[in-house]
């Protein structure tokens, strides 16, 4: 995967994630589920590069499960927009 430094292009490369699961069908349940998922394992194994990636790491190592689900959907709107 190659890395992506900028906030903007990290947003767009997820929207066109987001926008290829709607394409192929997944729900959003489905869409917000895989990005929670992908959260957990960027918080744990991936060093943040930017001021944007560190503040998302550090809320989400701050939130309990509740919170990483609307975190998550959150994340999916503003890349989906």
């Amino acid at each position: 995967m190659a890395n992506i430094n900028d906030w903007g292009e990290w947003k767009k490369t997820l929207g066109k994630a987001v926008d290829l699961g709607e394409t192929v069908g997944m729900s959003d349940k489905s869409i917000n589920n895989v990005a929670e998922r992908i959260g957990t394992f960027l918080s744990n194994n991936v060093d943040p590069r930017n001021d944007e990636e560190r503040l998302l790491r550090e809320m989400w190592d701050a939130a309990d499960t509740s919170d990483r689900d609307v975190l998550a959907k959150l994340i999916v709107k503003i890349s989906d927009k």
